[in-house]
C-alpha cells in the first residue's frame, strides 16, 4: 500500500489540525495507534498494520496529567498514555507481559485480558484469579494465545478502568481470515469524566437518576395527554411511580458528566484515519466504556461486521449497530467518493458521542449528525404486559393497586394470560424446559421487581433503534463462521436472574449482592451447560463470563451459533447460551457496567 503525495490543502489542513489538538490535549500523549491523522504522520498511517506482533511486552501502571478540550485532570495510565498501547499477539505464540504497579497509594492494581482463554491465575482479576499487583511490586502473566481477533485489556481492580487503564489488543491469525482490507484502524470508544469515580459512584447510591438531566416534563406529559388522553397518561405515570422508576432511565452516568472518546480523542480533536478511495478499510470497534453503549453508524457508508467478540462471522451487511460496553464488532467499508465520512458513535441516551472521520486528506472532516431525541421506555420495553394491547386500555381499567400489582408481579402475571378470548403463549426458548422462574422474597431489598413473562428479543435492535429507515443489526443476525469445536448434546441447564433495586443502586444476581453470596455458581469440567439469563430490570446490561465462551442460542442451528464473550441483555429480556468449560478454577461473571458491577452485579464460577 502507499499514501498519495500531500496536497497543499492537506499539509495546510492537517497542520491546522496537529495544532488545534494540540492544544486540547497538552497534559497527556496518546500512543502512536490512537493519534489523529496530521501532514507530518499521513505518509505512515496504514491503520495498525506497521505495529508488529510481539511476545513479550512490559507495562506499567501510574499517574499522570491528562487534558481534554482544555480542561486539566489526573488519569490512571499504561505506559504513560490513554488508551494505553495496542498489543499484538501471534496466535500460537507463548506470549509474557510484565505489569508493574507504580501507584503507591493503592491497595494493588491489576489487567485483565478480556475475552482471553487462559490459566486462571492469568486472567487478573484480584480475589478471583490472584492478589492483584501490590505498589512497586511486577507481575509476570504469561500464557499461550489460543485465539485470534480483536479483544481489549483493562483493569479489574476499584475504578481504574474509568480513568484510563484499557488497551486494544489484537490477536494476528495462524491461517488467512475469509475476508480482505486493505487498512486496518481500531476504533476504541470510552468515556471519561474529570469527577472522581468513588464520588460518581457515591452519587449514584444517593440518587440512581443523578446524572439524568433529559427527564420528562410538565411538557412531555402535555404531549402525552394530547396524544394518549389525560386517564391513559395519568394511569402510566402512576404505574411508573408505583415502581420507583421512569421511563427515561436509560443511563446511569451521561453525557452530564462524560466526554465521549474515540481512541482516547474527543469529538472536536476528531481521531482520522487516511483512505483512498476505492481502498477496503478494517474497523476494528472496541466499547471499553465504563457505563455506556453506543449506536455507531457512518453516514454514506454501507458496513459490513465480519468479527464479533474476536470471532469471525458470516458476513452482515447493515448501516448500524449498537456496542455494549465491553464488546467488540470487526467492519468492513470500502468508500469510493474522494471525501471524508463521519464515524458516528453516539451513547444510547442521546446525551452525546463519541466522533472521528475516515478522509481522504488529514484535516479534513465531514457533517456531524445531530443527535437523535432521547427515548422514552413503554411498558412492553421492560417486558411488562407482554402481548396485551397497550393501547386497548385494557390495562386502565384497572385500579391503581391492581396495576401496579400486575406491572410488578405480585400475582397479576402468569406464563399464559386469557386476552380476548385467547391464549397467549410465552414466546419459546431453546431447550426443552426454559428458565426457571424466579421466586420472589419480598424482604430481599435487592429486588424491587420481578417479570413473570420475560421475552425473547433477540430480533430487535434495541430501545431507541430501527426506525430511521436503515439496517440495524440484531443478534438473531449473528451466524458463526468459525469451526464448532463443542458438541450438540446438552448435559445440564440451569438459570442465572440479573435483578435489581435501581431507587437504592443495588444490582445482583438471583437477588444477591457479590458480598452476600452462598458460594459460587458451578461449572463441570467440560460439560455442556446450558444456561438461561432473565433480565429482571429495566436497563440494559452487558453480561460477561471470563474464562469461556458463550455460544448465544438465536434459532440458528448448533454449528451456526455465534460465540461472545459479552452478550447485551435488554430488559425483560431472556435468552440461553450454550457454555462448554474448559479451563478449571475460579471465574468472574458480571455486569460489565462498572458501576453496576461495584453494587453487587458480580459473582464467582467455579469450574471443577
Amino acid at each position: 500500500m502507499t499514501s498519495r503525495r500531500l496536497s497543499r490543502r492537506q499539509f495546510i489542513g492537517g497542520a491546522a489540525g496537529a495544532s488545534f489538538a494540540a492544544g486540547l490535549n497538552l497534559g497527556l500523549p496518546l500512543p502512536s495507534w490512537a493519534k489523529t491523522v496530521t501532514a507530518s504522520n499521513a505518509v505512515d498511517q496504514m491503520g495498525i498494520g506497521h505495529i508488529e506482533a510481539k511476545s513479550l511486552y512490559n507495562l506499567n501502571i501510574g499517574y499522570a496529567p491528562h487534558t481534554i478540550n482544555g480542561r486539566k485532570g489526573r488519569a490512571t495510565t499504561v505506559n504513560g498514555t490513554v488508551p494505553g498501547p495496542l498489543i499484538r499477539f501471534r496466535e500460537g505464540d507463548n506470549v509474557r507481559l510484565n505489569v508493574t504497579n507504580s501507584m503507591m497509594d493503592t491497595q494493588h492494581s491489576s489487567i485483565h485480558w478480556h475475552g482471553i482463554l487462559l490459566p486462571f491465575n492469568m486472567d487478573g482479576v484480584p480475589g478471583f484469579s490472584f492478589d492483584g499487583i501490590k505498589p512497586g511490586e511486577t507481575y509476570e502473566y504469561e500464557y499461550e494465545v489460543k485465539q485470534a481477533g480483536t479483544y481489549w485489556y483493562h483493569s479489574h481492580s476499584f475504578f481504574q478502568e474509568q480513568t484510563g487503564v484499557y488497551g486494544p489488543l489484537i490477536i494476528d491469525p495462524k491461517t488467512p481470515e475469509p475476508f480482505s482490507y486493505d487498512r486496518d484502524y481500531v476504533v476504541q470508544l470510552s468515556d471519561w469524566s474529570f469527577t472522581d469515580p468513588h464520588m460518581i459512584f457515591a452519587n449514584l447510591k444517593r440518587s440512581g437518576d443523578y446524572y439524568n438531566f433529559q427527564k420528562r416534563t410538565v411538557w412531555d406529559f402535555f404531549d402525552d395527554v394530547s396524544n394518549k388522553g389525560l386517564g391513559k397518561t395519568v394511569d402510566e405515570r402512576m404505574m411508573w411511580g408505583k415502581m420507583r422508576m421512569s421511563p427515561v432511565d436509560l443511563a446511569d452516568v451521561t453525557g452530564s458528566t462524560y466526554t465521549y472518546l474515540m481512541n482516547g480523542n474527543s469529538p472536536q480533536m476528531n481521531w482520522t484515519g487516511i483512505f483512498n478511495p476505492g481502498e477496503t478499510v478494517r474497523l476494528r470497534f472496541i466499547n471499553s466504556g465504563a457505563m455506556s453503549n453506543f449506536d455507531v453508524r457512518i453516514p454514506g457508508l454501507d458496513m459490513t461486521v465480519v468479527m464479533v467478540d474476536g470471532k469471525k462471522v458470516k458476513p452482515v451487511k447493515i448501516h448500524e449497530f449498537r456496542i455494549g460496553v465491553a464488546e467488540t464488532y470487526d467492519v468492513l467499508v470500502t468508500p469510493s467518493a474522494d471525501r471524508p465520512f463521519t464515524i458516528f458513535a453516539e451513547s444510547l441516551d442521546r446525551s452525546g458521542y463519541a466522533r472521528g472521520t475516515l478522509s481522504p486528506e488529514p484535516g479534513l472532516s465531514a457533517p456531524v449528525p445531530p443527535l437523535r431525541p432521547r427515548p422514552v421506555r413503554k411498558m412492553s420495553d421492560i417486558g411488562m404486559m407482554a402481548g396485551m394491547d397497550m393501547d386497548s386500555g385494557m390495562m386502565m381499567d384497572m385500579d391503581d393497586a391492581d396495576l401496579a400489582k400486575t406491572a410488578m408481579g405480585h400475582g397479576g402475571m402468569h406464563h399464559h394470560m386469557e386476552h380476548d378470548g385467547e391464549k397467549m403463549q410465552n414466546p419459546h426458548v431453546p431447550g426443552p424446559n426454559g428458565p426457571e422462574p424466579f421466586k420472589e422474597d419480598k424482604s430481599n431489598t435487592n429486588v424491587v421487581m420481578v417479570i413473570t413473562d420475560p421475552q425473547d428479543r433477540l430480533h430487535e435492535p434495541g430501545i431507541g433503534l430501527g426506525q430511521d429507515g436503515w439496517k440495524v443489526l440484531t443478534y438473531k443476525d449473528l451466524v458463526s463462521n468459525e469451526p464448532q469445536q463443542y458438541k450438540p448434546s446438552v448435559d445440564r441447564e440451569m438459570t442465572i436472574n440479573l435483578t435489581a433495586n435501581m431507587e437504592r443502586y443495588m444490582f445482583s444476581f438471583d437477588g444477591k449482592k457479590f458480598t452476600e453470596q452462598d458460594g459460587p455458581y458451578l461449572f463441570r469440567h467440560n460439560e455442556r451447560l446450558r444456561l438461561y439469563m432473565v433480565n429482571h430490570t429495566m436497563m440494559d446490561h452487558p453480561i460477561h463470563l471470563h474464562g469461556m465462551w458463550m455460544q448465544l442460542e438465536n434459532g440458528n442451528n448448533h454449528n451456526d451459533l455465534p460465540y461472545k464473550h459479552t452478550i447485551l441483555m435488554k430488559p425483560g429480556e431472556k435468552l440461553s447460551v450454550l457454555i462448554t468449560p474448559i479451563e478449571k478454577g475460579d471465574w468472574a461473571f458480571h455486569c460489565h457496567l462498572l458501576y453496576h458491577m461495584e453494587a453487587g452485579m458480580m459473582q464467582a464460577v467455579r469450574v471443577a
